[in-house]
């Protein structure tokens, strides 16, 4: 917990002119709709650009199992930047160094795998958010667009107002502690994990194992009742592999094989 300032909930509302892009998945979620997206788990420039072009709201990358790098993610913000989309990511870990470098790059959304306790959510929070909310460090040169985004203060109060985390629910270790987290603000939307969700209940490889379908059923309701949402509630990705793989398995079987 914050000791020195008080601690406040950021709110989400459009932000003021040229100081920052649009989040269009909070953008979408303030309007009772669901973001529309692309899930990569490789970097393409070019299916960066036919998404901007094709009217998708985000990108959204996957930094846990796909290949990462400083550069990497400096790119994908950049080119979703520049095609009218919200750049999303799936961190690889908690550690606050590797967040706020990916926050400094333009990462405007960003999921964080294996989220089990109150104090990781906070954790999480105090990495993200500029004060009040948080003690996000201050700040790259992208997050200032160079000095042209207008004064400090309300680059750092539009940032917090523009800016999605999303732990994600993994454990039975983190249902077991759901209350704790869902207690702690600055978090209004959760993701889940079943495959390890399931692992961790002994059941590998049995992501619809009836004991981790009430699990998550018991959870979702917790969190609906917190008044806080599920991520597949606000964005819809599209997977890029699944996609190639089943036009290349179509294109085969039109093809005779």
């Amino acid at each position: 917990m914050l000791s020195s300032v008080e601690y406040v909930a950021p709110t989400w509302r459009p932000v003021k002119e040229n100081t920052i892009p649009t989040n269009k998945i909070i953008e979408k979620t303030r309007r009772g709709e669901r973001a529309l997206g692309l899930d990569l788990n490789f970097y393409s420039d070019e299916l960066i650009e036919v998404a901007g072009l094709m009217g998708l709201d985000y990108v959204h990358y996957d930094g846990q199992h796909g290949p990462i790098t400083p550069e990497t993610i400096d790119r994908f913000c950049r080119m979703c930047d520049g095609y009218g989309l919200t750049p999303s990511m799936r961190v690889p870990d908690h550690q606050p160094g590797n967040i706020l470098n990916y926050l400094d790059r333009g990462i405007r959304s960003i999921t964080v795998p294996i989220t089990e306790t109150k104090e990781q959510a906070e954790s999480l929070v105090r990495s993200c958010f500029f004060a009040p909310t948080g003690f996000r460090s201050f700040t790259g040169q992208r997050i200032l667009r160079y000095g042209l985004g207008g004064d400090f203060k309300t680059v750092m109060e539009d940032t917090n107002a523009s800016f999605l985390l999303v732990p994600q629910l993994e454990t039975i270790t983190a249902y077991n502690n759901l209350d704790e987290i869902l207690a702690v603000n600055g978090i209004e939307v959760f993701a889940g994990g079943p495959n390890d969700l399931a692992q961790s209940m002994g059941h590998v490889g049995e992501p619809d194992h009836p004991d981790c379908l009430r699990v998550t059923t018991e959870g979702e309701a917790k969190i609906h009742a917190a008044g806080k949402k599920l991520s597949s509630e606000v964005m819809l990705g599209l997977n890029a592999t699944k996609s190639v793989q089943d036009s290349i398995a179509a294109f085969l079987k039109e093809n005779g094989r």
